[in-house]
C-alpha cells in the first residue's frame, strides 16, 4: 500500500530487521513518520540504516536509536528525544516487534542445558513486560495521539507448544494478557491496543531457533496457500489496521497468516 493515508509519528520497537523493517516502510509509503528503535552490532547496523534510508527516500522523518529498548534508562532517553522533536504532534502507532529471549528446554538432561530463572526473566522483560513500560511512559508523557494504536507481535507459540520455546512461549501468552489489560485501562484515553499473530515468517529472530528450518519446511508443506507468510503480508495488513475504520477493534489477537494456524 503506497497512497499517504496515514499521518503523524509511528514508534517501532525492533525497526531493522524483520516485520518491523517491513512495518516501518509500509507505514513510511503510507504517510507515517518513523521513530525507529533498533539494537544492532556493527555488522548489523547496515540493516538499520537501508530502513532509515527508505523512510526518507519515501519524503518522511526518520529518527533511529540504536539502544536496547528494554533498558529503562534508553527508554526514557528515545522518549526525551521524541519529545523535544515532535512538539505538539503525538504518536499515532506503536509497534512492539521485540524478538529476543532464550531458546533452551525448561528441563534438560543437566542444568546446564535447562533454562535458568534469569534467562526466563529476561525473556519475559523483553518479549511481554517492555510493552507496558513502553506503553505506561508514552502515556504519562501525554504522547499519545487521539486514537491511538498500540499493536505488538505475538505467535502460535502462545497456546501451541514447540521444543526450545517454553520461555519464549510463556512470553507470548503473557504479551496476550497485556494486550487485554491495556486495552481495558486505556479504553477511556481512546487508545486501542491488539497483539498481530503472523504465521511461521522466514526471519532473522525464526532463524536463532534450533529446528527452524524443519519448522519452515512443514509450515510451507501444510499452508492453506502453499506459502509461507512474509513479513510484507503483516506490514500491508498493519497499514490497514491502522486506518480510521479499524477504530473499534481492540484488544484482540489479530492473525495474520493466511490461514495457518486455523489446521490441528
Amino acid at each position: 500500500m503506497s497512497d499517504k493515508t496515514l499521518s503523524g509519528w509511528a514508534l517501532i520497537l525492533g525497526a531493522s530487521s524483520g516485520f518491523g523493517a517491513a512495518c516501518s516502510r509500509a507505514l513510511a509509503a503510507a504517510g507515517m513518520d518513523i521513530v525507529g528503535v533498533h539494537l544492532d552490532s556493527k555488522a548489523t547496523l547496515p540493516r538499520a540504516e537501508a530502513v532509515a534510508a527508505d523512510v526518507e527516500a519515501a519524503g518522511r522523518r526518520a529518527l533511529f536509536f540504536n539502544v536496547n529498548a528494554a533498558d529503562d534508562d534508553k527508554r526514557r532517553q528515545v522518549l526525551d528525544a521524541v519529545q523535544a522533536e515532535a512538539g505538539e504532534r503525538r504518536v499515532k502507532l506503536v509497534l512492539h516487534s521485540l524478538a529476543f529471549g532464550s531458546l533452551k528446554p525448561l528441563v534438560a538432561d543437566t542444568p546446564s542445558d535447562s533454562l535458568t530463572r534469569a534467562q526466563i526473566e529476561m525473556t519475559l522483560d523483553v518479549m511481554a513486560h517492555s510493552l507496558v513500560y513502553w506503553t505506561q511512559d508514552l502515556v504519562w508523557r501525554n504522547l499519545l495521539a487521539d486514537d491511538a494504536r498500540v499493536y505488538t507481535m505475538t505467535s502460535a507459540g502462545s497456546h501451541r507448544a514447540f521444543a526450545t520455546y517454553g520461555a519464549v512461549g510463556a512470553a507470548k501468552a503473557a504479551l496476550e494478557s497485556h494486550v487485554r489489560y491495556l486495552a481495558l485501562e486505556l479504553a477511556p484515553r481512546n487508545v486501542k491496543v491488539n497483539a498481530i499473530q503472523a504465521g511461521i515468517t522466514d526471519t532473522p529472530a525464526l532463524r536463532q531457533i534450533p529446528g527452524h528450518e524443519t519448522a519452515m519446511r512443514l509450515a510451507l508443506k501444510r499452508h492453506p496457500y502453499g506459502r509461507m507468510t512474509v513479513p510484507e503480508d503483516v506490514a500491508n495488513a498493519l497499514v490497514a489496521l491502522a486506518q480510521p475504520g479499524g477504530a473499534w477493534m481492540t484488544g484482540q489477537v489479530i492473525r495474520v497468516d493466511g490461514g495457518e494456524d486455523i489446521l490441528a
